[in-house]
């Protein structure tokens, strides 16, 4: 009896790493030092010293079973797109700048390739955010889960001056909300999604006119990542107030979370057209519209808070990193919360 008897294939996890390689080294900034193979990620911190005040930021997320949709269509190389955006976009919402990522990937079986097609994406999603893939665990788990399937789960660090942390404590009555649009369903509500369609190749291949692509197609497109927008909308000079990633929990429980007490955001509907794969889920899954808000982004991605006189600014601001974005409401007083009208 030897460990690959027993399930684990250390050949096969030596191969992983040598074809992730190319992938990583894609995402390396000057800052890194040595190399891929270490026991831990070593991430210079020099410059921060210019900072007056550096506050270290982190999150941390996975894909949820967004997964589930990659094993049925064989098609992993988006996938750490996703998880890396779902945790920069959380340090980029509190003004932060990702420094390094670092991915864990559980499965059933070391599959060399596959492992790299997954890193594949996790480097490109870093290469989103100028963040450096420093580093990252690949746990082959027999008998724990089935041989074709694996878990994809990350963990990002950034920094911001004290000075430029994005709190919400100044938002106020009259001020704008900037809605951001997203990609899709990203990566949340995917439990509520594989009930409404079935995960079967035959259900994911279907052709919908009102998509103008297959189902598949429309699910599985990567989160959008919006940490250079947020820098374009800083370099252009405007504040954001406050600013809401729109993960679990869609607009009723995300947007709440950047405003202080004594103000609520007030959401208009019909200023922004909904993306069709959500119309299709309501649809299907007769689904009523608070769930639906308050499940999935709804086609917004990110919602910032900023001066009404900055609303122009910041949309043009976000233009030139390809992100489209507008109006889609304002802050007024009462109790926190937000109002869909």
């Amino acid at each position: 009896m030897d460990y690959k008897n027993s399930g684990v294939d250390i050949e096969a996890g030596y191969k992983s790493v040598e074809l992730m390689k190319e992938h990583v080294k894609k995402t390396m900034r000057p800052e890194v030092l040595g190399g891929l193979g270490g026991f831990a990620g070593a991430f210079d911190l020099s410059k921060i010293k210019d900072m007056e005040e550096p506050v270290l930021l982190s999150g941390t997320d996975g894909c949820g079973t967004k997964v589930k949709l990659a094993f049925v269509m064989d098609k992993h190389d988006t996938i750490g797109i996703d998880a890396v955006a779902m945790c920069v976009n959380d340090i980029a919402c509190s003004g932060g700048e990702p420094l390094f990522f670092l991915d864990y990937i559980a499965c059933g079986k070391n599959y060399p390739e596959k492992i790299a097609t997954i890193v594949s994406g996790v480097a490109e999603g870093c290469l989103q955010s100028e963040a450096a893939l420093v580093g990252g665990e690949t746990a082959e788990h027999p008998d724990l889960m089935p041989e074709d399937e694996y878990d994809l789960a990350g963990f990002a660090v950034g920094v911001v001056d004290k000075k430029d942390l994005i709190t919400g404590e100044n938002i106020k009555p009259g001020d704008a909300l900037i809605g951001i649009a997203s990609t899709g369903v990203h990566s949340n509500g995917f439990s509520l999604v594989r009930k409404v369609f079935e995960m079967t190749e035959e259900s994911l291949n279907t052709f919908y006119d009102e998509l103008g692509k297959t189902l598949g197609e429309a699910l599985i497109a990567p989160t959008r990542i919006y940490v250079k927008g947020l820098k374009a909308v800083k370099a252009a000079g405007v504040t954001i107030k406050g600013c809401s990633h729109i993960t679990g929990g869609g607009f009723y429980e995300n947007i709440p979370r950047m405003l202080p007490d004594g103000v609520k955001a007030e959401i208009k509907k019909d200023s922004y057209e909904v993306p069709a794969i959500f119309k299709l889920l309501a649809a299907k899954g007769d689904i009523a519209e608070q769930m639906m808000y308050n499940t999935f982004n709804m086609g917004i991605g990110m919602v910032l808070a900023v001066d009404a006189a900055d609303a122009e600014k910041t949309i043009e601001a976000l233009a030139t990193t390809g992100d489209k974005a507008c109006v889609i409401g304002e802050v007024i007083s009462g109790d926190k919360g937000v109002d869909l009208i």
